[in-house]
């Protein structure tokens, strides 16, 4: 797997890209200083963006290892939306495990508007703790606790674009980076053409980064952390429509 990441990495100048996400990733942000104006009725209810496509019904699962031990993704995009500041989200299940035992279940809300840009509306989560106990955590909602919706992709996304993919400050701060465009990749899934890969940066985690690769007509195929504990989901399968 590590020889499949230089692979991916052998086009990208990792240093330069890291000071860039570095720097927005750093840039000033506060509960006033970001708050994207959405217009629910500028949104549509099919989100067909070419790398983030959603269409209902879909499975993917990923295989990977995350916190030093095996996990396996699977998701699910649902029939079920909800209504988040007036405007119409899907719900994408994600359900990860590890031999069977149930590690986290979370629900995912998007929206694509009219311009083709997708938007991340919030996240419901819950981790299960070995202990028995769980942890929601993870869990916000735009309009809730001054809690602000993000970019997940741009409908034209370009070299050297970055965005916020999400914002409740102290819990949830990512901001991707565009740093690749038209590349390949090998995955258990096959093999990829035209990929998008981004960086991406949290100013909660300082130093903390991780590679995202996303196909046309798919979405995410790999992620990797570039830093701290070693970790990776690959796509392995794609079933529906």
């Amino acid at each position: 797997m590590m020889k499949k990441l230089l692979t991916v990495l052998s086009a990208i100048s990792v240093t330069g890209v890291i000071a860039a996400a570095t720097r927005a990733s750093n840039a000033p942000a506060s509960g006033t200083d970001y708050e994207p104006v959405l217009d629910p009725a500028n949104f549509v209810s099919v989100i067909d963006n070419p790398y983030f496509p959603l269409p209902v019904g879909r499975t993917l699962v990923y295989e990977g290892v995350k916190d030093g031990q095996s996990q396996v993704d699977t998701v699910i995009v649902t029939n079920q939306t909800r209504v988040i500041e007036g405007i119409t989200a899907r719900m994408v299940s994600d359900v990860s495990t590890h031999d069977g035992t149930l590690l986290e279940k979370t629900f995912d809300f998007y929206a694509q508007d009219k311009q083709g840009n997708v938007w991340y509306l919030g996240e419901d989560t819950t981790a299960f703790l070995a202990n028995g106990k769980t942890d929601t955590s993870g869990s916000w909602m735009a309009g809730v606790n001054d809690a602000e919706p993000g970019l997940i992709m741009e409908a034209n996304p370009q070299i050297p674009d970055a965005y916020r993919q999400e914002f409740l400050a102290g819990q949830a701060e990512d901001t991707a980076w565009v740093v690749e465009l038209g590349g390949a990749v090998t995955v258990p899934y096959g093999k990829v053409r035209n990929t998008l890969k981004t960086l991406e940066a949290t100013r909660i985690e300082p130093g903390s980064y991780d590679l995202k690769v996303y196909a046309p007509g798919i979405g995410i195929v790999l992620e990797q952390s570039l830093s701290g504990a070693a970790e990776v989901a690959s796509l392995v399968s794609v079933t529906g429509p």
